[in-house]
């Protein structure tokens, strides 16, 4: 067409043409993408924002690279959609790769798209979310593909704690982009489709001799059980996309707001007389401490991070009068409730992240000590129990904690007892708070006046009953200032409700400091 004759309207049509291009795709991938049981990027992005929200960004973006063939293929998008849109009409921006185009191989084009719509987000102080679904860096176009990762690493370290970042693994990601989702605040994955790993089966096997699938090396249920790599996995993309969904709506849109206030039915000062019943007096009977969350919380609804991995210990987050609180509780159910290497650092990850968006922390204690054993003193107990102490140590946010039933040793005071920064403590009348449990604790104070008794088992229980009648009686901390008051466990909800009330204008200021040097 000649240059004088084209008109506006020709100029519209044929953006919109090039506009379907873009949006349409190829339809032999889409049926490829289908048949594996995967949506496409852009059917992810509308179930994860509003109806009619999305606004995209650089959509007619493409490649200039050259050789091996990539000068004749150069679509636009690049393998990524990039752009912004709501979530209950609260401003989120995605990107999302295109596994139709390039595999989602990462190349220069690709990241840079990337950098600016993380950069959007970081100065307009919105969530992230990543539709992750990609096979790494585009291996045509060399070091400029691994200099894109750096980019998107310095970008997820500069918005961390200062807006959500959420990952959700749709498919593979292997190699140094298995490191971006690391660095976020929460991943997602989905069972039998995505996998997480730095080096594939194949490697492995070369290696190590050793042969593994992919999903049994890095899939969904391998990180949410085992190396605690993702926080949540579900069984479909739909159901996946629908609780990311959920948790925004729990979080702030960053660290300089409070996180959204959701009205509620369930009264403030509602009485939980099941507690009496729920939590047995007996320090070594097991139960469930979800069910004590359950009663505590707005409408019994809470969203536990972590569910499968180190499950001696519950994070969840939920609403109290509507508001939003972090949860720490031991779960007597699973090793007892001890702290182990694990429980300590998935309990220090998330107080670092109420306290970074401005959640307050409640605390629930049932806490027989650190378990004991070589592997977790060779693991290195010391230094990642030691996590979990100074994440509680270095949160400015309102604290409460509730000793439930007993409370012994080192683990009492790392979980957030008044002596390192709880700003309220509560007890119930079953609580026991102690160095340690009243039998090891007999056998060490009179172990010579055990070894000399003519009925030495005899002597060992009176001895025993006398050690807990002095010292570990519910109201001995409470008689020392070491906890607020002791309470009736009916009146819990209502009591935290208040604290948190009181608590919600608090102002802490750390010492000023370039950064805290926190064990690793």
């Amino acid at each position: 067409m000649e240059s004088s004759t084209v008109t506006p309207h020709d100029r519209a049509e044929e953006l919109r043409g090039i506009r379907r291009e873009a949006e349409s795709g190829s339809l032999r991938a889409t049926e490829a993408q289908h048949a594996k049981g995967k949506l496409t990027a852009r059917e992810r992005i509308e179930l994860l924002l509003d109806a009619g929200s999305f606004k995209e960004v650089e959509q007619l973006r493409r490649h200039r690279a050259t050789g091996f063939g990539l000068e004749a293929k150069k679509p636009y998008t690049d393998g990524v959609i990039t752009g912004w849109g709501t979530v209950e009409g609260r401003t989120v921006f995605v990107y999302a790769h295109d596994f139709r185009i390039f595999g989602g191989a990462l190349g220069e084009a690709h990241a840079t798209k990337i950098h600016k719509i993380m950069d959007m987000a970081i100065s307009a102080g919105a969530p992230l979310v990543s539709l992750n679904d990609g096979a790494g860096a585009r291996i045509q176009e060399g070091v400029s593909a691994l200099a894109g990762y750096g980019g998107i690493f310095q970008r997820n370290t500069r918005a961390s704690g200062v807006i959500p970042q959420i990952s959700v693994m749709l498919g593979p990601c292997a190699g140094g982009a298995a490191y971006s989702p690391a660095l976020t605040d929460f991943v997602f994955m989905v069972r039998e489709t995505s996998q997480m790993f730095i080096t594939g089966p194949d490697v492995v096997k070369a290696v190590t001799g050793e042969e593994i699938t992919q999903n049994g090396l890095g899939g969904a249920d391998v990180h949410a059980e085992t190396s605690g790599v993702a926080h949540f996995a579900y069984d479909d993309e739909e159901t996946c996309i629908a609780e990311v969904r959920y948790l925004i709506g729990m979080l702030p849109s960053n660290n300089r707001e409070n996180p959204p206030t959701a009205p509620s039915d369930d009264p403030a000062d509602r009485r939980g007389d099941v507690l009496l019943d729920l939590v047995p007096a007996d320090g070594n009977r097991p139960y469930d401490m979800h069910q004590v969350i359950e009663e505590l919380v707005d409408d019994g609804d809470y969203l536990e991070i972590h569910e499968r991995w180190a499950r001696n210990i519950i994070c969840a987050l939920a609403r109290m009068d509507g508001q939003v609180v972090g949860i720490v509780a031991n779960q007597p159910q699973s090793l007892a409730g001890v702290l182990d290497i694990e429980a300590s650092e998935k309990a220090a990850r998330f107080v670092q992240m109420c306290d970074a968006f401005n959640i307050p922390i409640i605390t629930l204690l049932d806490v027989p000590g650190f378990l004991p054993g070589v592997d977790q003193e060779h693991g290195g107990i010391i230094r990642h129990g030691a996590k979990l102490l100074y994440a509680y140590c270095n949160a400015t946010v309102p604290r409460i904690s509730l000793i439930l039933r007993k409370a012994y040793g080192g683990a009492y005071i790392v979980m957030d007892s008044q002596s390192i920064g709880a700003d309220l403590t509560y007890a119930w009348p079953t609580n026991e708070i102690a160095v340690m449990g009243a039998e090891g604790a007999a056998n060490v104070v009179f172990r010579r006046q055990i070894a000399e008794s003519d009925q030495p088992d005899v002597t060992r229980e009176q001895l025993v009953k006398e050690y807990k009648a002095e010292l570990m009686h519910p109201y001995y901390a409470a008689e020392r200032g070491l906890v607020d008051d002791v309470i009736d466990p009916a009146d819990t909800r209502s009591t935290l409700i208040a604290g948190l009330a009181m608590l919600r204008v608090k102002h802490a200021d750390l010492p000023a400091r370039k950064h805290g040097n926190p064990p690793t």
